[in-house]
């Protein structure tokens, strides 16, 4: 795909390891505004897996967690006319998994802004797997101000 995601645009030095561009041994998620809501595509890798086949809990939770965490940033960002993100942190999500999420296909995630408040976003996601939802997540990202460890992380 040449075109370039949310992370890859706004925060290429990023070394998140779920989502910074710029970590090597990171997940390197892709996350594209589409509409109301964030998309990404997914490949999991065998050394990902908590057992043959299926994709480890740790591994979902980062996935959710960062792209929830970019569709609020981008929501922030686009409601405030800017031209760059505000650097968001998660404060909590929950993660509800379903059912296995298995690594012989591509994984897609959707996440959509529930609530937008000031410098504090709700959001809602899932990860899909085979057309069934296999893990869904509800996360609260906060963005930050000058002084925090993350302020100037994008």
């Amino acid at each position: 795909m040449s075109e370039k995601s949310l992370q890859e645009t706004y925060a290429p030095n990023n070394a998140c390891f779920g989502c910074g561009p710029a970590n090597p041994k990171g997940l390197h998620i892709r996350s594209f505004a589409q509409g109301d809501e964030v998309v990404a595509d997914f490949e999991p890798e065998q050394w990902q897996e908590a057992f043959t086949g299926m994709l480890n809990g740790g591994i979902i939770g980062t996935l959710l967690d960062c792209h929830l965490n970019w569709t609020a940033t981008y929501a922030m960002m686009k409601r405030d006319g800017s031209d760059h993100p505000p650097c968001t942190v998660t404060a909590d999500y929950a993660i509800k998994l379903l059912r296995p999420t298995p690594t012989n296909t591509t994984l897609h995630l959707k996440a959509r802004v529930i609530e937008l408040n000031g410098n504090r976003a709700v959001v809602e996601g899932e990860l899909v797997a085979n057309d069934k939802v296999t893990a869904t997540c509800r996360g609260t990202f906060v963005a930050v101000e000058p002084g925090h460890p993350a302020y100037h992380r994008w």
